[in-house]
């Protein structure tokens, strides 16, 4: 059986497999594809809906632990690639 991890946007259950890994290095937002990089991290559907409900209720400085403002160009140009 598949690990089972929560979307930050949008709340939602789904399979690991369909979700980004999302960590916090140097006050941006990175994506961990492979999934070994240190640190908390947080998952996310790959698609701007589930970012931009993320970054609306500001869930990404909740979930990794961490303050200030984050970076998300990185991130973001990931999901276009993906979307």
């Amino acid at each position: 059986m598949e690990p089972v991890r929560t979307c930050v946007g949008c709340r939602s259950r789904a399979p690991r497999s369909s979700l980004l890994r999302v960590v916090a290095q140097e006050s941006e937002l990175v994506v961990d594809s492979s999934a070994a990089l240190p640190g908390r991290g947080a998952w996310l559907h790959p698609v701007d809906e589930c970012l931009d409900l993320a970054l609306k209720r500001r869930a990404f400085g909740r979930a990794l632990r961490v303050e200030g403002p984050l970076g998300t160009a990185a991130i973001r140009s990931q999901i276009m690639r993906t979307g």
